[in-house]
């Protein structure tokens, strides 16, 4: 369960294929993630807007690390994106003019530890969510690198007022004590339910959703 009582929702993050953005939607995936930002699940637009084809109506978000804001929104509009994830040193003006231009806006927050925190509270500004995952040299994301559950539970204490997003090292396994400890309003998995980097496994992304659903169902 979330900590705003409702059920805890579901990122499908590093698409690369269609197929797989078919199955995370037919599972229960409340978002789906494509990546700009660099490394092995790097798409193109062009595929980007085939996931957000097989999508539906869910909302796909990509995933920047370095483009310009004008960047962002060309790539949006050529891939039909829903929303933005913003790695790296962007502003909160950078964030409300992608809000005005009608993108959902994510703050990432890497968090090596607890002298981070600070940065929490000026990233929910001119947010819709803010996603926390563990600070790791060069890559952003997919690292299978899980996030400290005490750190994780200071950063949802700053974050009481504000949709918070759990991710980093996320598994079938682990999701549901996971859940239970931090009670992110999201949660947010891209390695732990892979074949390959940028293959997803379909039977990893059913338990996935059931083990989140299961236990929000029962908090």
């Amino acid at each position: 369960m979330a900590a705003n009582g409702g059920p805890v929702r579901v990122k499908i993050c590093g698409l690369t294929r269609a197929q797989d953005a078919a199955v995370a939607v037919a599972a229960g995936a409340d978002y789906l993630g494509v990546v700009f930002a660099g490394g092995p699940r790097r798409v193109t637009p062009q595929a980007a807007a085939e996931v957000r084809a097989a999508a539906g109506g869910v909302t796909v978000f990509g995933v920047f690390g370095d483009q310009a804001v004008d960047e962002i929104l060309r790539i949006g509009g050529t891939a039909g994106l829903g929303g933005a994830q913003l790695h790296g040193t962007y502003r909160t003006e950078d964030a409300s003019r992608l809000r005005a231009e009608g993108l959902r806006v994510w703050r990432v927050a890497r968090l090596a530890g607890s002298d981070d925190l600070g940065l929490l509270r000026a990233f929910a500004m001119e947010a819709d969510a803010i996603l926390v995952e563990p600070w790791a040299a060069h890559a952003t994301g997919g690292t299978g690198i899980a996030l400290d559950h005490a750190l994780a539970r200071e950063a949802r204490a700053r974050l009481a007022d504000a949709t918070m997003v759990l991710a980093g090292g996320l598994t079938p396994e682990t999701v549901a004590a996971a859940v239970a400890l931090v009670r992110p309003d999201i949660v947010d998995v891209s390695s732990g339910v892979e074949r390959l980097p940028g293959i997803k496994d379909p039977h990893k992304i059913a338990r996935f959703l059931e083990a989140v659903v299961g236990h929000s169902a029962i908090s």
